[in-house]
């Protein structure tokens, strides 16, 4: 017994030691869900600056769109094509809208419909930008703890194998093939935990400032439509 304690205290059982005994399968399994965490904590922190700059570039445009200034004149300082999310939007629906103008200063039939299309359009390029990478959170956070558990019966059914071939059960020959197998489900939950927290967290972030843009357009629309009626 005391022998069989020696053996084990000799053996490495760092993480590095852990991952260096591993079979081939479960040190391929472990190296999947650390790339996987480093991907996931990637668009964490993409999409946060992210948000973080898209909240406050619609603060600041609020203020600019309901300061008072006429919408032609915040259109030729934004131009055609500008750089922040709620200016993209704006700047849709007034290109529609001149471009709604006959020469004669006129309206062209349908007017409003095409300026709602345009805004529409603008949006829903904007959510996709905001929501690309969501899903690879949302991928990693339900396979990662199924890899990590695949990787673990891997290791423990070769640690039963050793056990087998060599006839031994004492702690020496058993407790490193479980804690390599263990290691596995760990590192799943690793990767999981942080993506499912902030896939949640993120996509909330995301359809409030995607409903900003909704309420935006729709007040913006509304503006516009006045003038059509006058």
């Amino acid at each position: 017994m005391e022998h069989s304690l020696a053996l084990a205290q000799e053996i490495d059982f760092s993480m590095w030691g852990l991952f260096a005994r591993a079979t081939v399968t479960v040190k391929l399994v472990m190296l999947m869900l650390v790339a996987s965490s480093i991907w996931s904590w990637g668009i964490i922190i993409q999409k946060l600056i992210t948000y973080r700059k898209a909240k406050a570039e619609a603060a600041t445009f609020d203020r600019s769109f309901w300061s008072g200034e006429p919408l032609d004149g915040l259109y030729e300082q934004l131009g055609a094509q500008p750089t922040g999310q709620s200016e993209r939007i704006f700047a849709a629906g007034m290109t529609e809208w001149r471009r709604s103008h006959r020469q004669d200063g006129g309206l062209i039939a349908g007017a409003q419909a095409r300026i709602d299309r345009s805004m529409d359009v603008a949006i829903a390029k904007e959510s996709e930008d905001l929501q690309s990478g969501l899903s690879v959170l949302a991928t990693v956070g339900s396979s990662a703890p199924f890899i990590g558990l695949f990787g673990t019966v891997w290791g423990i059914m070769t640690a039963f194998i050793e056990i087998a071939e060599q006839q031994n059960t004492n702690l020496a020959v058993v407790a490193p093939g479980i804690a390599e197998a263990l290691m596995a489900t760990g590192l799943g939950l690793l990767a999981a935990i942080p993506a499912v927290i902030f896939y949640n967290k993120l996509s909330a972030d995301s359809d409030r400032i995607i409903g900003g843009y909704e309420a935006f357009a729709d007040e913006f629309a509304t503006i516009l439509s006045r003038q059509l009626d006058s």
